[in-house]
Protein backbone atom coordinates (compact mmCIF):
# COMPACT_ATOMS: atom_id res chain seq x y z
CA UNK A 1 0.00 0.00 0.00
CA UNK A 2 1.44 3.10 -0.79
CA UNK A 3 1.38 6.31 1.33
CA UNK A 4 -1.21 7.98 -0.85
CA UNK A 5 -3.31 5.08 -0.73
CA UNK A 6 -2.71 4.75 3.41
CA UNK A 7 -3.88 8.03 3.99
CA UNK A 8 -6.98 7.92 2.22
CA UNK A 9 -7.96 4.88 3.71
CA UNK A 10 -7.07 6.48 7.20
CA UNK A 11 -9.41 9.24 6.74
CA UNK A 12 -11.88 6.90 5.51
CA UNK A 13 -12.09 5.24 9.04
CA UNK A 14 -11.85 8.78 10.44
CA UNK A 15 -14.99 9.83 8.96
CA UNK A 16 -16.71 6.40 9.54
CA UNK A 17 -15.96 6.34 13.00
CA UNK A 18 -16.75 9.54 13.84
CA UNK A 19 -19.96 9.09 11.91
CA UNK A 20 -21.00 6.06 13.99
CA UNK A 21 -19.90 7.96 17.23
CA UNK A 22 -22.01 10.80 15.96
CA UNK A 23 -25.78 9.07 15.89
CA UNK A 24 -24.76 7.41 18.90
CA UNK A 25 -24.05 9.82 21.05
CA UNK A 26 -27.73 11.23 21.73
CA UNK A 27 -27.81 12.25 25.53
CA UNK A 28 -29.50 10.06 27.32
CA UNK A 29 -32.62 11.41 29.49
CA UNK A 30 -32.97 11.02 33.63
CA UNK A 31 -35.85 9.01 33.09
CA UNK A 32 -33.81 6.42 30.92
CA UNK A 33 -30.74 6.04 33.04
CA UNK A 34 -32.50 2.96 34.94
CA UNK A 35 -31.19 4.42 39.06
CA UNK A 36 -31.95 3.02 42.01
CA UNK A 37 -34.55 4.42 44.41
CA UNK A 38 -33.26 5.85 47.82
CA UNK A 39 -34.64 2.45 49.08
CA UNK A 40 -33.80 0.37 46.75
CA UNK A 41 -30.27 1.78 47.04
CA UNK A 42 -30.64 0.64 50.84
CA UNK A 43 -31.17 -2.86 50.38
CA UNK A 44 -28.49 -3.08 47.05
CA UNK A 45 -25.30 -5.04 47.70
CA UNK A 46 -22.76 -3.07 48.22
CA UNK A 47 -19.20 -2.70 48.04
CA UNK A 48 -17.05 -3.76 50.74
CA UNK A 49 -15.41 -0.24 51.67
CA UNK A 50 -16.60 2.75 54.02
CA UNK A 51 -14.79 6.44 53.64
CA UNK A 52 -13.68 7.68 56.38
CA UNK A 53 -13.21 11.59 56.69
CA UNK A 54 -10.94 12.28 59.24
CA UNK A 55 -11.31 16.23 60.19
CA UNK A 56 -12.28 17.34 56.53
CA UNK A 57 -13.72 20.91 56.86
CA UNK A 58 -15.32 21.62 54.00
CA UNK A 59 -18.99 20.55 54.09
CA UNK A 60 -19.02 20.87 49.96
CA UNK A 61 -16.49 18.11 49.92
CA UNK A 62 -18.20 15.98 52.27
CA UNK A 63 -21.24 16.42 50.38
CA UNK A 64 -18.98 15.40 47.33
CA UNK A 65 -18.02 12.18 49.05
CA UNK A 66 -21.57 11.39 49.75
CA UNK A 67 -22.08 11.48 46.25
CA UNK A 68 -19.55 9.41 45.15
CA UNK A 69 -19.97 6.61 47.23
CA UNK A 70 -23.66 6.86 46.00
CA UNK A 71 -22.47 6.41 42.86
CA UNK A 72 -19.99 3.25 43.37
CA UNK A 73 -22.49 1.47 46.15
CA UNK A 74 -19.68 2.38 49.24
CA UNK A 75 -21.20 0.79 52.32
CA UNK A 76 -21.22 3.77 54.58
CA UNK A 77 -19.27 6.74 55.24
CA UNK A 78 -17.57 7.70 58.40
CA UNK A 79 -17.60 11.29 59.54
CA UNK A 80 -15.13 12.14 62.34
CA UNK A 81 -13.85 15.06 64.19
CA UNK A 82 -14.87 18.30 63.20
CA UNK A 83 -16.28 16.83 59.63
CA UNK A 84 -19.48 18.40 59.61
CA UNK A 85 -22.66 15.94 59.43
CA UNK A 86 -26.34 15.92 57.59
CA UNK A 87 -28.76 17.68 57.21
CA UNK A 88 -26.84 20.71 55.85
CA UNK A 89 -27.67 22.79 52.72
CA UNK A 90 -24.19 23.13 51.84
CA UNK A 91 -23.70 19.32 52.02
CA UNK A 92 -26.59 19.01 50.21
CA UNK A 93 -26.07 21.07 47.58
CA UNK A 94 -22.84 19.06 46.24
CA UNK A 95 -24.43 16.21 47.85
CA UNK A 96 -27.67 16.27 45.69
CA UNK A 97 -29.56 13.38 48.40
CA UNK A 98 -26.92 11.13 48.49
CA UNK A 99 -26.33 11.54 52.27
CA UNK A 100 -29.68 9.99 52.39
CA UNK A 101 -29.23 7.38 50.29
CA UNK A 102 -25.65 6.07 51.67
CA UNK A 103 -25.22 5.09 55.32
CA UNK A 104 -23.13 7.50 57.73
CA UNK A 105 -21.79 7.08 61.18
CA UNK A 106 -20.28 10.34 63.08
CA UNK A 107 -17.02 9.58 65.49
CA UNK A 108 -15.59 12.44 67.55
CA UNK A 109 -12.28 10.31 67.38
CA UNK A 110 -10.99 8.87 64.04
CA UNK A 111 -9.13 6.73 66.21
CA UNK A 112 -12.09 5.11 67.63
CA UNK A 113 -13.46 4.86 64.02
CA UNK A 114 -10.77 2.97 63.09
CA UNK A 115 -10.46 1.08 66.37
CA UNK A 116 -14.18 -0.44 65.44
CA UNK A 117 -13.30 -0.94 61.77
CA UNK A 118 -10.38 -3.26 62.88
CA UNK A 119 -12.25 -5.23 65.26
CA UNK A 120 -15.34 -6.07 62.87
CA UNK A 121 -12.32 -7.45 60.00
CA UNK A 122 -11.76 -4.29 57.58
CA UNK A 123 -8.29 -3.48 56.46
CA UNK A 124 -7.72 0.05 56.99
CA UNK A 125 -5.76 2.09 54.22
CA UNK A 126 -4.97 5.59 54.65
CA UNK A 127 -4.78 7.93 51.60
CA UNK A 128 -1.35 9.45 52.41
CA UNK A 129 1.99 10.54 50.82
CA UNK A 130 3.89 8.71 53.87
CA UNK A 131 7.34 6.40 53.65
CA UNK A 132 6.47 2.86 52.19
CA UNK A 133 3.21 4.02 50.48
CA UNK A 134 2.07 2.09 48.19
CA UNK A 135 0.94 3.74 44.46
CA UNK A 136 -2.77 3.44 43.46
CA UNK A 137 -1.74 1.47 40.23
CA UNK A 138 0.52 -1.18 42.04
CA UNK A 139 -2.82 -1.92 44.82
CA UNK A 140 -4.27 -5.44 44.81
CA UNK A 141 -6.92 -6.19 46.45
CA UNK A 142 -8.25 -9.51 48.05
CA UNK A 143 -12.00 -10.46 46.75
CA UNK A 144 -12.87 -11.51 49.87
CA UNK A 145 -11.99 -8.72 51.87
CA UNK A 146 -13.23 -5.49 53.56
CA UNK A 147 -11.63 -2.23 52.75
CA UNK A 148 -12.26 1.20 54.88
CA UNK A 149 -9.95 4.28 53.09
CA UNK A 150 -9.51 7.22 55.17
CA UNK A 151 -9.08 10.90 53.73
CA UNK A 152 -7.79 13.53 55.66
CA UNK A 153 -8.26 17.05 56.44
CA UNK A 154 -7.97 19.56 53.44
CA UNK A 155 -4.45 21.31 55.16
CA UNK A 156 -2.77 18.70 57.35
CA UNK A 157 -3.96 15.89 55.62
CA UNK A 158 -4.47 12.07 57.45
CA UNK A 159 -3.39 12.36 61.25
CA UNK A 160 -0.06 10.80 61.71
CA UNK A 161 -1.77 8.88 64.82
CA UNK A 162 -4.65 7.90 62.21
CA UNK A 163 -1.62 6.79 59.55
CA UNK A 164 0.35 4.58 62.31
CA UNK A 165 -3.00 2.87 63.24
CA UNK A 166 -3.60 1.80 59.41
CA UNK A 167 -2.40 -1.29 57.62
CA UNK A 168 -1.04 0.64 54.56
CA UNK A 169 -1.46 4.06 52.68
CA UNK A 170 -2.38 4.35 49.52
CA UNK A 171 -0.98 7.40 47.43
CA UNK A 172 -2.23 8.90 44.14
CA UNK A 173 0.91 9.26 41.81
CA UNK A 174 1.09 13.24 40.57
CA UNK A 175 3.48 14.51 38.14
CA UNK A 176 3.18 18.76 38.12
CA UNK A 177 3.74 21.19 40.81
CA UNK A 178 1.41 20.62 43.23
CA UNK A 179 1.64 18.19 46.27
CA UNK A 180 -1.56 17.57 46.36
CA UNK A 181 -5.33 17.20 45.40
CA UNK A 182 -8.46 18.54 46.60
CA UNK A 183 -9.96 15.98 49.02
CA UNK A 184 -13.48 15.05 46.53
CA UNK A 185 -10.90 14.71 43.69
CA UNK A 186 -8.94 12.25 45.31
CA UNK A 187 -12.05 10.69 47.15
CA UNK A 188 -13.35 9.93 43.64
CA UNK A 189 -10.49 8.72 41.95
CA UNK A 190 -9.87 6.32 44.96
CA UNK A 191 -13.70 5.41 45.28
CA UNK A 192 -13.47 4.61 41.55
CA UNK A 193 -10.40 2.15 41.92
CA UNK A 194 -11.97 0.39 44.78
CA UNK A 195 -15.12 -0.66 43.33
CA UNK A 196 -13.32 -0.92 39.63
CA UNK A 197 -10.76 -3.42 41.40
CA UNK A 198 -13.54 -5.28 43.56
CA UNK A 199 -15.79 -5.47 40.37
CA UNK A 200 -12.70 -7.40 38.76
CA UNK A 201 -11.63 -9.59 41.98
Amino acid sequence: MNKETEITKNKFIRNLTSKTTHESMRKLKITELNRLTTEEFKSHKKNPLIVVLDNVRSLHNVGSVFRTSDAFLVEAVYLCGITSVPPQAEIHKSALGAENSVEWKYYEDTLQAVNELKNTGYKILAIEQAEGSIMLEDLKLNSSGKFAVIFGNEVKGVQQAVVDASDSCIEIPQYGTKHSLNVSVTAGIIIWEFASKLKQS
